[in-house]
């Protein structure tokens, strides 16, 4: 008889940055990861091999791009072929970039809502009977602009306060089996290529960060640690962002 592992994480653009903490985290805790990615496919590797190593057989990879809903639906699928089971779904794969109103395009809003709303949406809708049987939950990963928009950045502002509404509606559709929540992280780690800022922008923002300094990835791997194990909360996000979601604008 087959012996499956006694929990099972789906993690979205696991391979870098905030994702491959992530998925470091949730393996320590005992968790075997099925590791998404889309162009990282170095990073993804290398981090699965060192995941692998430590804990043979309990990380597989799968490559699909967001943007395709073919390759979301394969994306549910072959994660839950992987061990049979999922336990825990991690919405934290999204594009960002700016995209100044008079300047965007349908190309950028496809893009933008794609990876940060529809793509998420469609992977819990496939995954509910699978979380459902295992009274697993869902964690986003949202953004503290959900609620006040990034000037410049209106699409992915967009996108995210629709992710904060797609936790919060899910936390009730899925309810009571199922628990929804998110986590909304502040200046964690700075954006980088298009969305890359200059010493003067980042210094702006810690400005108005209470505790004048940027946060950590490992810092939300603890939200969202406490979030899996947290039995009694759905339906919440919780702000990792130093307090600059206090300030005004």
């Amino acid at each position: 008889m087959v012996q499956h592992p006694a929990k099972v994480a789906l993690i979205t653009g696991a391979a870098r940055r905030v994702g491959a903490t992530l998925a470091k985290r949730l393996h320590s805790a005992g968790y075997n990861i099925v590791l998404h990615y889309n162009h990282s496919a170095d990073d993804a590797e290398r981090l699965a091999a060192e995941l692998n190593q430590q804990r043979s057989g309990s990380v597989c990879l799968i490559q699909a791009d967001l943007n395709d809903m073919q390759a979301v639906q394969s994306l549910a699928v072959d994660a839950l072929a992987s061990w049979e089971r999922i336990d825990l779904l991690i919405n934290n794969a999204s594009a960002f970039y700016p995209t100044p109103l008079t300047q965007s395009s349908q190309d950028q809003w496809d893009e933008l809502i794609n990876s940060n709303l529809r793509a998420p949406y469609f992977l819990c809708a496939a995954l509910a009977d699978a979380l459902t049987v295992n009274h697993g939950n869902i964690i986003n990963l949202i953004d503290i602009h959900a609620q006040r928009g990034l000037p410049g950045y209106p699409i992915y502002s967009i996108a995210k306060a629709g992710l904060q509404m797609l936790t919060y509606s899910l936390a009730k559709e899925l309810a009571p089996n199922v628990r929804v929540n998110g986590v909304s992280p502040g200046p964690i780690l700075w954006p980088e290529n298009a969305a890359a800022q200059t010493e003067a922008e980042q210094t702006a923002i810690l400005e108005k960060t209470l505790l004048k300094r940027t946060g950590s990835a490992d810092d939300l791997a603890d939200a969202v640690l406490y979030l899996s194990q947290a039995g009694y909360v759905t339906g919440q996000v919780i702000a990792v962002d130093g307090g600059k979601s206090l300030y005004s604008h």
